[in-house]
């Protein structure tokens, strides 16, 4: 009896253990770090920069999850633009999810107001808000994936200038760029190499490079590029002067980013003072502020003002941004 309950329990001991095995197993395989990066690297082949529908090897970026939806945004003028913009941003959302959620706070938007006896003015400007908020967010989430890439330019330059010296072809160059470099950088120059691997000519690829990463100083490194493809020369010592120029255009810019600091903030406590007063004085005093939005003449007070303040921010908005 003791041998079969030993014979048993070790058997029980090895059906666990398999199983936790093949449940690890089955987790990273389908969840894990390899998995991931095949995913990442699917991802990266089926991105898009047009919405044209022209035949390739490449699988084509879908905008949703759903067939039947994703040919019916295909039908919709300027889809495409918003899929460029969401792979700019660095998301992993499609066209049709980023449209759901922009539908949803404006159905919000819509009807919490309303049920909730909301003046008129807040019912007006939260369904503005609620179809702006995303947008703003979206292009908020694309400034500062575009500036991290703009920093970590000129270190592109200076590996692929080094890279070249040491005798390696240029395709080998952007695989060791896209594997080597920090993100945002090394996925958009992986994906360049990989549509290279697959068939896509080089100055295809570099032109889509340029179209996904729409930052001047690159274009001109992929000019740079391409002239010296059809011309020839020293194309590490042409990258080095890219590197130059974009270091010392960074350094400019930084310091006018110092000197114009003063009229950005002056900006947000002029825009967000009204708004402070106007809240603080509903908590304090409603019956006193109310007559804004209660009486038809403070209606249109707040209506002159809230021009007033737009006027106002976009005015210091053209000051204080300098194009360097």
């Amino acid at each position: 009896m003791d041998l079969v309950f030993s014979a048993f329990a070790v058997l029980v001991f090895a059906a666990v253990i398999l199983a936790i095995e093949g449940a690890w197993l089955w987790w990273s395989g389908n969840h894990g770090g390899d998995a991931r990066r095949i995913a990442r690297r699917l991802q990266l082949m089926a991105a898009r920069t047009d919405g044209s529908e022209r035949v390739t090897i490449l699988k084509q970026r879908r905008y949703s999850a759903q067939p039947l939806l994703d040919s019916w945004l295909r039908r919709i003028p300027h889809m495409a633009k918003l899929d460029r913009l969401l792979l700019q941003a660095g998301v992993d959302w499609t066209v049709g999810r980023f449209l759901a959620v922009q539908g949803a706070l404006l159905l919000a938007a819509l009807a919490l107001p309303a049920l909730s006896g909301a003046p008129a003015p807040l019912r007006l400007a939260a369904p503005i808000l609620a179809c702006a908020g995303p947008a703003l967010m979206l292009l908020q989430a694309r400034g500062r994936r575009l500036h991290k890439l703009e920093e970590q330019l000129p270190e592109v330059a200076d590996f692929l200038g080094r890279a070249l010296r040491a005798g390696h072809s240029f395709a080998n160059v952007l695989q060791m760029v896209g594997n080597e470099m920090p993100e945002p950088t090394g996925s958009e120059f992986r994906m360049a190499y990989e549509e290279i691997n697959y068939g896509v000519p080089m100055n295809e690829a570099l032109h889509n490079l340029a179209a996904r990463i729409p930052l001047t100083d690159l274009r001109y490194m992929v000019l740079a590029v391409l002239i010296q493809r059809e011309s020839g020369g020293n194309l590490a010592e042409l990258l080095d002067n890219v590197s130059t120029m974009v270091r010392a255009r960074l350094k400019l810019m930084a310091q006018v980013r110092v000197l114009s600091a003063e009229g950005r903030m002056s900006a947000w406590i002029l825009g967000l003072l009204p708004l402070g007063v106007v809240a603080l004085m509903s908590l304090l005093n409603p019956g006193y502020i109310s007559v804004l939005w209660t009486d038809p003449a403070g209606a249109r007070l707040l209506w002159y003002a809230a021009g007033a303040m737009l006027a106002g921010l976009l005015w210091m908005r053209t000051v204080i941004r300098i194009s360097v």
